[in-house]
């Protein structure tokens, strides 16, 4: 058997920059990675704690306490109630999950699983571990893909990298169609808490969006950048019961299981809206800084009003390419991800993220005030 033939890790392109970058006089700012660097929130840190004599397997399917929790937030954050506590599963980070989605679903030769045209890399390269096709069409798209042996449609809303957010009208139409089909619908949502503008962001699970039932459709969230847990692997699945069913069976058989101290502290940080709250305001704030000092260097974010990055293009200078501006940010002691990393679509744009100190986004600050990249 042939290994699957994958693309090259995206930032391990990101040498050269990056050493540029950390040249400054200044130091680097690396806003390149969406990475939390806010510390964990205390009362997450002491269930940890707490739950750390753990000398026994944990659950599969996650404790009960965890499960309930989910069903909660979900009804009290993102419009889903009655969530059915079967119909949740944690996973080990929402990535692991995104990549193997596919391969536990059974899908594989023949099949086509459809991602945003600009889009998280894991999407397509999930497909292609199973020997599926994978398709870039954005959500207004699919329904024209014709015959196509669609198996899988990702959707992901708030968008990585651009922000973009899906509205209930948009979700309903693709829940329809690919019911019509017998595809499943994955909805990665996981920056649902981060929307800067009036109106949430809906899930995948929101009743509007799918007429009461989550049959065909997984919602995945994790828990890394509401609550600085991406060093905890904290995230779930949840929705159609069936689905659910079929993701607990292999995994039970493969060994994937969150580790019991972790589903504590999980269980702790879904039950408290406060610190979500306190870390979006931060996010918020260095989303505004970043937004001015890009527009004063040139620079414009043209995505929309969601997310944890800041979607950007040359302002004044047509057909400035993504190589280009990481190497001009670059120059500057700024590294940035280029759009190329998310698909071809995507060229021409830099992603920015917010994720780096209040001190770091101050530097970043005083070196776009300097005047246009490219004067």
């Amino acid at each position: 058997m042939r290994p699957v033939a994958l693309p090259d890790f995206p930032w391990d392109s990101l040498a050269g920059p990056a050493a540029t970058a950390r040249s400054h006089p200044g130091g680097l700012v690396d806003l390149s990675v969406g990475t939390p660097v806010d510390p964990t929130p205390d009362l997450v840190q002491r269930e940890l704690v707490a739950a750390a004599n753990a000398p026994g397997y944990p659950t599969t399917h996650g404790t009960p306490a965890l499960r309930q929790a989910v069903v909660e937030w979900f009804a009290r954050r993102r419009g889903v109630p009655g969530l059915d506590p079967e119909a949740v599963l944690p996973t080990v980070g929402s990535k692991e999950l995104v990549a193997l989605l596919p391969s536990l679903l059974g899908i594989g030769a023949g099949d086509v699983v459809v991602h945003p045209r600009i889009a998280y890399p894991t999407y397509d390269v999930g497909a292609r571990l199973a020997g599926a096709t994978p398709v870039a069409a954005d959500a207004a798209d699919v329904p024209v893909l014709g015959s196509e042996e669609v198996s899988l449609i990702w959707v992901n809303s708030p968008a990585n990298p651009t922000g973009a957010v899906l509205d209930v009208e948009q979700l309903s139409r693709l829940v329809s169609w690919a019911r019509e089909r017998g595809a499943v619908v994955a909805s990665d949502e996981c920056y649902a808490e981060l929307v800067w503008g009036d109106d949430p962001a809906p899930s995948i699970l929101d009743p509007r969006v799918n007429g009461g039932s989550a049959e065909g459709l997984l919602a995945l969230y994790s828990l890394s950048k509401q609550s600085n847990l991406a060093g905890y692997r904290a995230a779930f699945a949840a929705g159609d019961p069936a689905l659910i069913a079929r993701l607990l069976q292999v995994r039970k058989h493969a060994g994937l299981i969150m580790p019991e101290p972790v589903q504590a502290a999980m269980t702790a940080a879904l039950g408290d809206d406060r610190h979500v709250a306190a870390q979006r305001e931060r996010y918020r704030s260095r989303r505004a800084l970043l937004q001015g000092s890009l527009s004063s260097a040139g620079l414009v974010h043209d995505g929309g009003d969601a997310g944890l990055y800041l979607w950007v293009r040359a302002s004044d200078r047509p057909g400035t390419t993504s190589a280009e501006l990481v190497d001009a940010l670059a120059a500057r002691g700024i590294l940035v991800a280029p759009g190329t990393f998310y698909g071809e679509a995507g060229d021409g744009f830099v992603r920015v993220a917010l994720t780096a100190s209040d001190e770091r986004v101050g530097a970043a600050r005083e070196r776009l005030s300097q005047g246009s990249l490219f004067a």
